[in-house]
């Protein structure tokens, strides 16, 4: 067996050279960097307010406007990702390197639209409203740990040495 048929092969980097230099440059990498905690603490103190009522039955109506803050906060994110989105890898969603983030993105999209549904429309209960939110919720964590984790593998790749900036020198 050579060398070569031993190795494993190689993945493809989550960011090309030129997607790289596109992420960099793009004022959208910046709004995304300020949304996402922005969005996180808009969802901690949500949270807080949502079990707070479903424990004591206080503050319904807080609670329910954090949920509604909550869900704007997430289409606002959501809208500059995608742009974001298109600017790095040229398209608006499902580019390869965030296929399986905007997948589940769309699952917390729903959920929290589906909240917002039920609470204009009347559909569910106080109780029900306020578990559909704790729903949208857990999918939201979900998909803040996939995002965690690619930002830190493209952190990982930042510090590996391009091995196309190598094979250009050794030319």
């Amino acid at each position: 067996m050579s060398l070569a048929t031993s190795q494993t092969p190689q993945r493809r980097p989550l960011y090309s050279a030129q997607e790289r230099l596109r992420r960099d440059a793009s004022v959208w990498t910046l709004v995304q960097g300020i949304l996402a905690p922005v969005q996180f603490v808009v969802f901690l103190v949500s949270l807080g307010l949502v079990l707070r009522f479903l424990l004591t039955g206080e503050g319904q109506g807080i609670a329910t406007a954090s949920v509604v803050v909550k869900t704007l906060t997430l289409y606002t994110i959501m809208v500059t990702g995608c742009v974001w989105e298109k600017v790095v890898f040229g398209r608006y969603l499902f580019a390869p390197a965030f296929y399986w983030e905007d997948v589940f993105s769309m699952l917390v999209l729903a959920l929290h639209t589906a909240y917002l549904l039920a609470l204009f429309n009347d559909w569910l209960g106080t109780q029900a409203l306020m578990q559909l939110a704790l729903a949208a919720y857990a999918a939201y964590v979900i998909n803040a740990v996939q995002f965690v984790l690619k930002l830190r593998a493209a952190r990982l790749q930042a510090q590996r040495p391009d091995p196309t900036i190598e094979q250009g020198m050794a030319v």
